[in-house]
């Protein structure tokens, strides 16, 4: 048994590598299929993008291997490490790369680019997961608890928002990248699972719920129904000084969001607010301009039908009506060419392998184990709900690209890396009962 225990590959979850490597493959066709040229058919070509992702592929496959390789304990000791030096790279970014698209967030090294705010994802997982793991939690404890020790403790409960906060602002402000800075707030379910109040749930679906309703109606009316809603409540409370204390207290706050939703809106840039617009279908959304992307983008999947007009076939594919459809309009090649069948496909895949890694989080012994499970869960889940969603219009345009399917490098590695870290740390569990 000690001898299969040094194998590459003991108790590393099969399951987990094969979907992982069946949505490379089905990514790496559809980036073919997206950027589709008669002139270019040769689907090895690396002067193509094709060719190019064939390279990452492969370097992600040493990637992966590397990660295989390396003992366990080494993603717990330099978790720390991993988040300081990419978080510095994130900061020198502005100042030492090259602008690409309107923002200054890549490292150019030839043809070769890398985006230091992809890798920052798996860098705040490792940090999150080692600093929650450090708190004293008893582990065989019902999960509510667990949560107590760490929830009472608002020093623990601050620090562990300060490690999201800090790359989240970093990269909006010295960056400008809304989609990938928005993407640490995924790590809210990992906190969650961890003790964090459903309270905080509810409050932030109301604050959202408020928020677009604020960008809907005038100030003043809904502040006023704010107003009689509040008074209303009282039919059905004690009118006790507490509850007057309460229900002032919500009122005095869903007002101030009202307020700040307008202020906010107004100092967004004025790419952003059209975005906001053509989600929420304010004004008269000028489909030749700002509204083109989502629209093109619906009419690529609707033409699909159910079963899609073929590999290879796709119009509005091959005449490039949609824009960036090989990276973050990816899923319209896959709606229009495969169709409702093959795109049911790819989201199911996709969903599959994030219940398979909580399935293998729940199954951790070591509470770091499964805490970066679910942050590595709760990042693929944000991307693939806000990827397929803003191509079918129900989110904004934020430009995140869909996992293991978009074209590039960075995206790809970071994921490779950020999943096979946890293939990982599930395989020494084994290594541990051992």
């Amino acid at each position: 048994m000690r001898k299969q225990e040094h194998n590459l590959f003991f108790g590393v979850d099969r399951i987990t590598v094969i979907t992982y490597s069946i949505l490379v493959l089905m990514g790496w066709l559809n980036i073919y299929a997206a950027v589709y040229n008669e002139e270019h058919q040769n689907i090895f070509d690396t002067s193509q993008k094709y060719g190019m992702q064939l390279i990452w592929i492969g370097s992600a496959v040493f990637i992966a291997i590397f990660i295989l390789i390396i003992d366990a304990g080494f993603y717990t000791v330099f978790a720390y490490f991993f988040y300081a030096f990419l978080l510095a790279a994130c900061i020198a970014v502005p100042y030492l790369g090259r602008e690409v698209k309107g923002s200054r967030s890549w490292f150019r090294f030839g043809k070769f680019g890398i985006q230091p705010a992809e890798f920052m994802k798996f860098a705040t997982n490792l940090a999150l997961a080692k600093f929650l793991s450090n708190v004293n939690i008893e582990v065989e404890t019902s999960r509510r608890n667990r949560l107590t020790d760490l929830l009472k403790n608002y020093k623990n409960t601050i620090f562990a928002v300060i490690i999201l906060g800090l790359p989240l602002i970093i990269i909006k402000l010295l960056q400008d990248e809304t989609g990938l800075a928005i993407v640490f707030m995924a790590f809210i379910i990992t906190l969650y699972r961890e003790g964090l109040s459903v309270n905080f749930l509810i409050f932030g679906l109301l604050s959202a719920l408020l928020f677009i309703l604020s960008l809907l109606m005038e100030s003043q009316t809904l502040i006023i129904s704010l107003g009689v809603v509040s008074l209303l409540s009282f039919l059905f409370i004690k009118r006790s000084r507490k509850n007057i204390i309460i229900v002032s207290l919500i009122f005095a706050t869903a007002s101030g969001v009202v307020l700040g939703t307008n202020y906010v809106y107004n100092h967004l840039e004025e790419h952003q607010r059209t975005r906001i617009d053509v989600l929420l279908g304010r004004g008269n959304v000028d489909l030749k301009k700002e509204g083109y992307n989502v629209n093109q983008a619906k009419i690529a999947i609707g033409s699909g039908g159910f079963f899609g007009k073929g590999y290879l076939q796709g119009t509005q594919t091959k005449y490039d009506f949609v824009p960036e459809q090989d990276t973050d309009f990816i899923f319209c090649t896959v709606g229009e060419e495969w169709g409702f069948l093959g795109s049911s496909i790819v989201i199911i895949l996709e969903l599959f392998l994030i219940i398979r890694i909580i399935f293998m989080a729940e199954r951790q012994r070591s509470p770091f184990s499964r805490i970066y499970g679910y942050g590595v869960a709760s990042v693929l889940f944000f991307h693939v709900a806000v990827n397929v969603g803003m191509t079918i219009g129900l989110m904004p345009v934020i430009g995140i690209p869909l996992p293991f399917f978009s074209y590039g490098g960075s995206s790809l590695w970071s994921f490779t890396i950020l999943l096979f870290i946890f293939i990982k740390l599930d395989a020494n569990r084994l290594v541990i009962l051992r």
